[in-house]
């Protein structure tokens, strides 16, 4: 049987004669190219989160993944909560793609995640006890082996510096505390470890963990480290997690490159949460914008096809950082009780507000959405009117652009366009045509408003509550 390496070789080799010109055939002019273009291969579908985060992309991703044969995470960490609702039963995910549940489906945790091996194992049993969907999950879950790990330290790490930044700043950042801002410093510093390493020599993988743990301790006083301790539990992770890892590039080389397949790419956080165009300082701190796709998974631009939106019918936030449609009265609270808005990872209740178009807009110009899936409208069912943000202005001046500085976007105003509700249950509807008529008069400015179309529409929580438009 061949190798990983000999597999990819024979798929390389295979894509180049798919275009490769005949012997004798004549060329035309000397300036033609003596390699034919290489074929683009198979193209990925993409999930992305268009706000701040909990839009209902897992739910989407469920829907997708019932025909793909791959569902990848291209970056993150436990830091993220996708939940699935499949025959009544929820499941909830943070590490684990959560196409996972299909049981057709090979899931692929890319080199951009960062991973808590503990939290992987301990997320995946949790859910296995839930029903039968995640049987035989370790045999189905691919990890890059070029993928930064997660330590305990890192975690501690995390809530220190949350601890400093309110007694210095008097505001944290209102991280998860799961590690993710530390993890992702180390990587960019070049003092992070890899799956890889883990898989290596075990002496010189807790040489370089020494070593990275003795470096917090010099920073932080106070943190206590059980170096041997955390040692030993990643020594009985290696037999665990070896038969998973991959070389994810020649891995995703041969998925792209090989027989025709559906893949997914399940975005975690979510585009105003991105650490280059999010709402910065309160960001994630990976690319989870389109870009981060490539980078995280190891594969060309040319093999992204279908990129999907996820817009939730109004507007929630977990955390501290501005929020200029934000609602402080009772459209906030009706929002938050009916629509249950409480993170998946961190348990804290969202704050709410009104859909904001200014923001999607935003987060379409760098995304570049081929269609959008528009979740929860059956919140607003309540509502005799209901509120659009469509532009924001400052000192009483229209802004063409989503503000970059902080300071400058919590003063922002914010200009609603008012639009009639409809007052009647949609929780029922499995058709577009099914919806009340001014639910569709919503639907249908939001699309023209951004001039991008609205593909599904979710009224509950169920797979049968999402409706396909097209």
């Amino acid at each position: 049987m061949p190798n990983l390496y000999q597999e990819t070789q024979m798929v390389m080799s295979e894509s180049r004669s798919k275009d490769a010109v005949p012997n004798g055939a004549a060329h035309s002019t000397s300036t033609e190219p003596h390699v034919a273009r290489p074929n683009i291969g198979n193209r990925v579908t993409v999930v992305l989160g268009a706000q701040w985060g909990d839009e209902g992309k897992g739910k989407v991703v469920d829907l997708l993944a019932q025909d793909a044969d791959i569902v990848c995470r291209c970056q993150g960490g436990n830091n993220a909560g996708h939940t699935v609702v499949v025959d009544s039963v929820e499941y909830d995910f943070h590490l684990l793609p959560s196409g996972i549940i299909n049981p057709k489906v090979t899931a692929f945790i890319g080199n951009g995640v960062v991973i808590h091996l503990p939290g992987l194992f301990e997320e995946a049993e949790k859910n296995v006890c839930k029903g039968k969907s995640l049987e035989g999950w370790d045999k189905r879950l691919i990890i890059s082996d070029r993928a930064h790990i997660v330590f305990d330290f890192h975690q501690a790490v995390d809530g220190v510096q949350e601890q400093q930044r309110q007694e210095q700043a008097g505001k944290n950042l209102g991280t998860t505390k799961k590690g993710i801002g530390p993890v992702y410093s180390a990587k960019a510093a070049r003092s992070g470890l890899r799956i890889c390493d883990l898989m290596s020599d075990f002496t010189q993988f807790s040489e370089r963990f020494k070593v990275l743990a003795s470096q917090y301790q010099s920073m932080y006083p106070t943190l206590v480290i059980d170096i041997d301790g955390e040692l030993s539990k990643l020594r009985d992770y290696v037999e665990k997690v070896k038969p998973m890892v991959r070389d994810g590039v020649f891995y995703m080389y041969g998925a792209l490159h090989g027989p025709p397949k559906n893949i997914l790419v399940e975005g975690a956080n979510a585009a105003l949460l991105d650490i280059d165009f999010g709402t910065y300082p309160f960001v994630t701190s990976s690319n989870c914008t389109v870009g981060g796709v490539c980078t995280g998974l190891g594969m060309p631009p040319q093999n992204v096809g279908e990129v999907y939106g996820v817009v939730k019918a109004y507007t929630t936030r977990v955390g501290i950082g501005a929020f200029p449609s934000e609602q402080f009265n009772d459209i906030g609270e009706l929002l938050q009780t009916r629509g249950k808005e409480v993170g998946v990872t961190t348990g804290r209740k969202r704050r709410c507000g009104w859909l904001d178009l200014v923001l999607i807009k935003y987060a379409h110009m760098i995304n570049g959405f081929t269609a959008l899936a528009l979740t929860k409208l059956d919140i607003l069912d309540v509502l005799p009117e209901i509120k659009v943000g469509v532009s924001y202005s400052v000192n009483g001046e229209n802004i063409p652009n989503f503000p970059a500085n902080q300071e400058v976007l919590q003063s922002v105003e914010v200009q609603y366009d008012t639009l009639p509700g409809w007052n009647s249950d949609t929780s029922t509807a499995r058709t577009f045509d099914e919806l009340p008529e001014n639910a569709q008069k919503y639907v249908r400015y939001i699309e023209e408003h951004l001039g991008v179309p609205v593909k599904w529409i979710g009224v509950g929580k169920s797979r049968e509550s999402m409706i396909q438009i097209f």
